[in-house]
């Protein structure tokens, strides 16, 4: 069956949907008039409230189909990035401009009339089109920046090839159909969802504190569903979620088949070589960049440090180029993604693509070194400075700058003083419980200014005088911890105990000895001393050493000392 027949078909499928929400809304409005004709006044404004309310999402559904210029999440619906970007215009990017406009008439289609940069691994192009997708509208190409600072220009060419020949089919119009029809009928069933999430958010706040408690001690609470609303919610939703179902398993064929057909343009246009390679090389910069936001970036904005200007989007260039991850790199290359797609996913499976695509004739265009596609930018870093103002809220961007080593260190610093809390309050506690015990004239409390390398003397010497498990009573337990007795106890604890101690015992070293943590791209933060001497193994064997069952505090003692 050809992309047209499929998408007429979908068109046909489209209508039953309309017809199944026209029958839910004249089910609703004859349910709301006979109230009004029969029930009591107050009966007859409740039901008639009530109609109205779950007929709102069937509405927004119907009319999402004649909006078609909306925006999607990148992974949703066509792919396009729902996040803003930052426009360059032609005077700003030549160079970038010259490249799609060539590729877009190598690929027959009309080139974007804006172009914006973005943060994702990703890159889109969508048009604000009329008429169901029929008559053309504004065309705007969404360019990820990780793709132009991991990619070749060879490859950056097939990605945006591959977007732009979603627009040079002859079908796309008609086949545009489906997808948004794929659209509207996703967005209703959230419709009924979204209404159901805020009742049971509402009902959260009502429980406030109790049902915080509630769950830290590990009782279930009642969120209720919303009630006879919530009820309503749910089985409003159930006919549509059903249909929905049919229609995307019926229509997977239409997006599958254009995906195919763009990249049979991509590799028409930009090699078959540099198209397979792109796959590739998108499927490693997806890991690397989220790895790289969520264990870089992150750890600095948690503790409210920010790396340098340009570093937010653009440091993810450090982890590719770590010649100590070169190997595994190449491994994530040679493994692109699993083999089987949902039935749901409009994309056929990675793997299943570069396999097609390596099985098209050779076009005598080797994947041979080319410069990085970044080179197409003037000033890139500026560019990156500009896209974190677009991106980044005033509060992020009010955070404090620091050099990488430098944030490396008092993030990862910040993230030990919290690990040691816990300990460092079950030994204050556990210490003034014996100090009570004591003789009013031999009682010597805990100094609360107390520093690391103080706590990890006063638990080193309870470990000595056999008091170990006495503090580690007084760390938090969950409840099934605190139901335990003897060895179990402590198995439940030492998790906890062990990441306390390690904690207590770098900061120990950090303020007596002058150790900081350092910056690897390939590995977690190591412990270094100042004559770069690296404490991590030394320190996990020592923290083992006294935390043993037959406890030796002698190691840990040493090193603190030296």
């Amino acid at each position: 069956m050809g992309t047209s027949l499929r998408a007429l078909r979908a068109l046909i499928l489209l209508a039953g949907f309309y017809v199944l929400a026209l029958a839910v809304l004249a089910l609703l409005t004859g349910a709301a008039l006979a109230a009004r004709a029969w029930a009591p006044p107050v009966a007859a404004l409740t039901v008639t409230g009530l109609c109205a309310l779950l007929g709102l999402p069937v509405l927004r559904g119907v009319f999402t189909l004649g909006a078609a210029g909306g925006s999607r999440k990148r992974g949703s619906g066509n792919g396009v990035p729902e996040t803003e970007g930052l426009a360059v215009s032609d005077a700003e990017q030549p160079e970038l401009w010259r490249a799609v406009r060539s590729l877009a008439e190598r690929t027959g289609t009309r080139a974007p009339d804006a172009i914006l940069l973005t943060e994702e691994v990703n890159a889109a192009v969508r048009e604000d089109a009329r008429l169901l997708g029929l008559l053309p509208g504004r065309r705007c190409l969404y360019l990820g920046v990780p793709l132009l600072i991991g990619l070749t220009e060879p490859q950056l060419h097939s990605v945006i090839a591959h977007e732009l020949g979603h627009y040079g089919n002859a079908d796309t119009r008609l086949a545009g159909i489906t997808l948004r029809g794929r659209d509207s009928v996703l967005r209703t069933v959230e419709g009924f969802q979204a209404p159901r999430r805020k009742l049971r958010d509402r009902a959260w706040a009502r429980q406030g504190r109790p049902a915080g408690e509630a769950v830290r001690e590990g009782r279930s609470i009642d969120l209720g569903g919303g009630g006879r609303t919530g009820f309503g919610y749910g089985s409003m939703a159930r006919p549509f979620q059903a249909y929905a179902r049919f229609y995307l398993r019926a229509t997977n064929s239409v997006g599958r088949g254009q995906e195919l057909a763009a990249d049979r343009v991509a590799a028409r246009v930009a090699g078959r070589d540099a198209t397979a390679s792109a796959l590739r090389e998108i499927a490693v910069l997806d890991v690397v960049h989220d790895f790289y936001l969520n264990e870089y970036v992150a750890l600095g904005a948690r503790a409210a440090l920010l790396p340098p200007p340009g570093e937010v989007c653009g440091g993810v260039r450090h982890l590719l180029a770590d010649p100590e991850l070169r190997s595994d790199l190449a491994e994530l290359r040679g493994e692109p993604g699993p083999g089987n797609g949902s039935p749901y996913d409009s994309h056929p499976p990675v793997a299943e693509r570069i396999r097609l695509i390596e099985a098209l004739p050779d076009d005598g265009r080797a994947a041979d070194p080319a410069r990085p596609a970044l080179a197409l930018l003037r000033e890139p870093g500026r560019l990156l400075v500009e896209l974190e103002r677009v991106l980044l809220t005033p509060e992020a961007l009010a955070m404090e700058r620091a050099d990488w080593p430098e944030l490396i260190h008092r993030a990862t610093h910040a993230l030990a003083e919290a690990d040691a809390e816990a300990l460092r309050t079950a030994l204050s506690e556990a210490d003034a419980k014996m100090v009570r015990t004591l003789p009013m004239d031999a009682r010597e409390p805990r100094d609360s200014a107390a520093g690391a390398a103080w706590d990890l003397a006063a638990l080193l010497d309870a470990i000595d005088a056999g008091r170990l498990w006495q503090v580690a009573d007084h760390l938090p337990k969950s409840p099934e911890a605190a139901r335990a007795s003897g060895r179990a106890a402590r198995e439940f604890l030492r998790p906890a105990l062990e990441c306390g101690t390690r904690s207590l015992a770098e900061l120990a070293l950090v303020e007596a000895a002058g150790a900081r943590w350092t910056l690897s791209w390939s590995t977690p933060p190591r412990l270094r001393l100042p004559e770069e001497r690296d404490l991590t193994e030394p320190l996990a064997a020592a923290v083992r050493a006294a935390l043993a069952d037959d406890p030796d505090t002698a190691p840990l003692r040493a090193l603190l000392a030296n």
